[in-house]
């Protein structure tokens, strides 16, 4: 009668140390990460927790310290960034479609697609920054320096991680599905539209909110579009002048009174609990898209 040997009993001494230190590593990266996330927020809670009211998402940003507060760079910031997700969300999901379901492996123009995507990822942000000044703002476009070219600049920037994150969670999706909806008659687009798309949404949800996090704290792309640091009225299109959280914070926190510098501290929470409710509304829509395709 042979005994069941455990896997663990089996590990030889030098490979149950490398697992060991590899868990206690994740661990400590983990607890590392939580702890200086903690350790911002809780200083920034205690210089200006004491601060935050309605008066700041109410008023606009002045020079008198008792009527500033953050309400047109605050409806600046989620204008460029909603509009550049509507743009880039739908564009980027598209072409990790084709790039993964109907170009030829073999084929030169989708390999030229992947190597321009795989640069654009490590790109410095000022560069889109370039980018944007020379064709949209100035270049044939000529949008000029307004919420427009703002969102189309934050697109390019986001571009690349959405689609490099789709692709994975579309090259995650069982080969099985696809075969199977084929099998059964259906066409390439109707395997996909049906199935594939559906069972990658959660991957690709998760690089939407890596990708919003990162346009949404970015400010320096939008310092060569003219985005201002005091703009005394809300956007209403397209066409308007703007400006966002980041520039206002940053002009708050290099002023050399210190209330202006608390302030500042006190923009940054709002703009972490701006960004903490996106992240949690894309989570939970993650979620009910994955229960939904499990039923």
């Amino acid at each position: 009668m042979s005994q069941t040997i455990s896997l663990k009993s089996r590990l030889s001494p030098r490979r149950t140390l490398i697992d060991g230190a590899f868990r206690f590593f994740l661990y400590l990266s983990i607890f590392i990460s939580l702890g200086m996330i903690f350790w911002i927020v809780s200083s920034l809670w205690n210089e200006a927790g004491w601060l935050l009211s309605w008066d700041l998402l109410t008023n606009y940003p002045s020079y008198d310290i008792d009527n500033a507060g953050f309400q047109s760079p605050l409806v600046g910031s989620l204008w460029v960034v909603g509009i550049a997700t509507l743009v880039a969300l739908p564009t980027g999901l598209l072409t990790a479609l084709y790039l993964e379901e109907f170009a030829g492996k073999g084929n030169k123009f989708s390999r030229l697609i992947e190597l321009n995507i795989q640069n654009l990822a490590g790109v410095p942000a000022v560069v889109f920054g370039l980018i944007g000044l020379a064709f949209i703002v100035r270049g044939f476009v000529k949008w000029g320096f307004t919420v427009g070219s703002a969102a189309a600049v934050i697109a390019m920037l986001m571009l690349p991680v959405i689609i490099i994150v789709s692709r994975e969670a579309i090259r995650a999706v069982p080969p099985s599905y696809r075969e199977g909806a084929l099998a059964l008659g259906a066409t390439p687009w109707q395997a996909v539209w049906r199935l594939v798309l559906p069972s990658a949404i959660p991957g690709t949800a998760t690089g939407s909110i890596l990708a919003v996090s990162r346009a949404i704290g970015e400010s320096a792309p939008l310092l060569l579009l003219g985005a201002l640091s005091f703009v005394t009225f809300n956007p209403t299109g397209l066409d308007s002048p703007f400006t966002i959280m980041p520039l206002t914070i940053f002009k708050y926190a290099s002023d050399s009174r210190e209330e202006f510098q608390i302030l500042a501290s006190a923009g940054s929470l709002i703009l972490m609990a701006v960004l903490f409710i996106l992240n949690l509304i894309a989570i939970i829509l993650r979620d009910i898209a994955t229960r939904k395709r499990n039923v």
